[in-house]
């Protein structure tokens, strides 16, 4: 299960990045984040990261980057920012199973997270070892089902893909039995 925190469960700087980064905004933000900021606060991996990365924000014409990216002062000042994932592959329906991370917890700031497969999958592109850690850390953790992943794969994602799909395909199945192997 998802860790579900509150504002006050995120550790310094978290909290006070988000709570300043909420009385900045001037109209509702709706942030669809990915990577380790999720697997850290939303499902409890254990480690630390400095940005929170997301692939959509919406609306899309607000300057994040300004705001809370890079070099901006809020950065400066918390030593956390947001990063804006110019590529990244997620099912086609990912939209639909995205969680607020922490409903109610701010004015205007939404931070919206997928859903573990959606996770893993997202991981699937880039592959390295830290990805393949992550997906694995979610299948455990979460007590996920093989055969879900295998078909949102191939329903949702494999199509989309660029590249060698056979490698794709490979890669996916080798990390399910990874997943699968008792530790």
């Amino acid at each position: 299960m998802p860790a579900n925190p509150t504002t006050e469960q995120f550790p310094s700087p978290w909290k006070e990045f988000l709570s300043e980064l909420d009385g900045i905004l001037a109209e509702p933000v709706q942030l669809h984040c990915i990577g380790g900021f999720v697997l850290t606060f939303y499902y409890g991996l254990p480690r630390t990261t400095g940005d929170i990365d997301y692939v959509t924000a919406i609306p899309a014409n607000l300057n994040l980057d300004d705001i809370a990216g890079q070099d901006s002062a809020l950065h400066k000042k918390h030593k956390v920012r947001l990063h804006r994932v110019g590529v990244a592959n997620l099912p086609e329906d990912y939209t639909v199973r995205l969680k607020d991370m922490v409903p109610g917890q701010f004015r205007r700031l939404k931070l919206f997270v997928p859903d573990a497969y959606d996770c893993i999958l997202s991981k699937l592109e880039r592959a390295g070892p830290k990805d393949r850690d992550d997906a694995d850390y979610l299948f455990r953790s979460q007590k996920l089902n093989a055969q879900v992943l295998r078909e949102r794969y191939k329903t949702e994602l494999r199509h989309n893909l660029i590249g060698d799909v056979e490698w794709h395909d490979q890669t996916l199945e080798l990390w399910i039995e990874i997943f699968r192997a008792s530790r």
